[in-house]
Parts: C-alpha cells; sequence; structure tokens
C-alpha cells in the first residue's frame, strides 16, 4: 500500500511538474513560490489592519501572528526533521528544478501550511474576501509543486496542517471570549428587589 501510494504521489507530482510545464508558468511559479515577494505586501497589509482596521482588524492581525508562527513551526521544527522525506528534485528522475534548493525535507510543506493557514483565517473574518485569500494560497501551494521542491501529498499535508492551525486559534479565541464575557457580566452588581426585607 505505500509502495502505491508513492507511486500515485510521483505519478501527480510529474504530471504537475513536467506535464504542465509552459513557458509563461516557468517565470511566473517561481516569483510566486518565492516567499521574499511577499513579504513587503504581506507587512503593508498587516500595519494596514492594524492601524485603520478598528478592533476586528487588530484582533485579527495579532491572531495572524500566532497562527503563523505556530504553523511555521510545527512544520519546519517539529514535522519535517521528523519525517524526514527527501524533496522530489533530488529524488524523481526527471523533475524539473526551477529555484534554488536547499537539502532541507520535504513533508510537510511550510509555505503551504503557512499560506493556507491565514487563508482560513481572513476567509473567516472577512468572508467576503474569502475567494482571494484561498486563490492566493492555492497558487502558492501549487507553485511549490510546478517549480519541483514538494510532493502533492507535501501541499496536500501542509494545507491541513495550516487549516487545523487556524482552527484551533479561533477556537482558542472563542472560547477567551466567552470567558471575558462570562466575568464582566460576574462582576456587574446584583440588583436588589426593594422589598419588605430589605427595609428592614
Amino acid at each position: 500500500m505505500a509502495e502505491f501510494l508513492y507511486s500515485l504521489d510521483r505519478g501527480l507530482f510529474l504530471l504537475l511538474n513536467r506535464g504542465a510545464a509552459n513557458p509563461v508558468f516557468d517565470v511566473v511559479m517561481p516569483f510566486i513560490t518565492e516567499a521574499n515577494h511577499w513579504k513587503l505586501p504581506l507587512a503593508l497589509a498587516w500595519l494596514a489592519l492594524m492601524i485603520f482596521g478598528g478592533k476586528k482588524g487588530r484582533i485579527a492581525g495579532l491572531m495572524a501572528v500566532i497562527i503563523l508562527t505556530l504553523s511555521d513551526q510545527l512544520s519546519s521544527s517539529v514535522l519535517k526533521p521528523l519525517l524526514a522525506r527527501i524533496r522530489p528534485c533530488f529524488a524523481v528522475e526527471g523533475a524539473r528544478l526551477l529555484i534554488t534548493q536547499s537539502g532541507s525535507f520535504s513533508f510537510p510543506s511550510s509555505h503551504a501550511s503557512n499560506n493556507a493557514a491565514l487563508a482560513f483565517l481572513f476567509s473567516v473574518k472577512y468572508p467576503r474576501y474569502k475567494w482571494i485569500f484561498i486563490t492566493i494560497a492555492a497558487l502558492v501551494a501549487y507553485s511549490r509543486i510546478y517549480v519541483g521542491v514538494h510532493y502533492p501529498s507535501d501541499v496536500a499535508g501542509g494545507i491541513l496542517l495550516g487549516v487545523l492551525c487556524a482552527l484551533a486559534i479561533l477556537a482558542a479565541e472563542k472560547g477567551f471570549t466567552r470567558l471575558w464575557i462570562s466575568l464582566k457580566r460576574s462582576d456587574r452588581p446584583r440588583e436588589r428587589n426593594c422589598d419588605e426585607k430589605d427595609l428592614q
């Protein structure tokens, strides 16, 4: 079964990495997959959210930092060293490698995990724009396969991890909000009925 799943994963990788190859994607996908190209736009968007987004925006911005840290550390510092999967560009004959890549491990894709986590968070907070968030996350995820550094299962695992991280923090926020409301209510002075017993 394991050999069959790997064969399926490898075949799908080659289809998306080699079979879909074209001159346009050869330029666009390496650009999309480079994290440094996203840092300035994301930093500006985060600052705008913190300054102009009101209470909702500031909470979403702080949650984004927590979720991104959790997703990145779990994928890069915990799961990758634990599972130690070799990247397809170093393991699959005929793989196209379009970017410079270190020998770091493959599963799960941190790019896919981090972008899925943020996309899920902001889709919940700002559902009107959810297709923008989902589209960006999907493009980054696919770019990792196209440039040759991840199997499809790496990307799928990363997306699942990112969504779970976002769900965990969203659930924590919900629980904290309920606790805060409960504590505020308990701090209110209780109203006393003015009956005969009170007048004595």
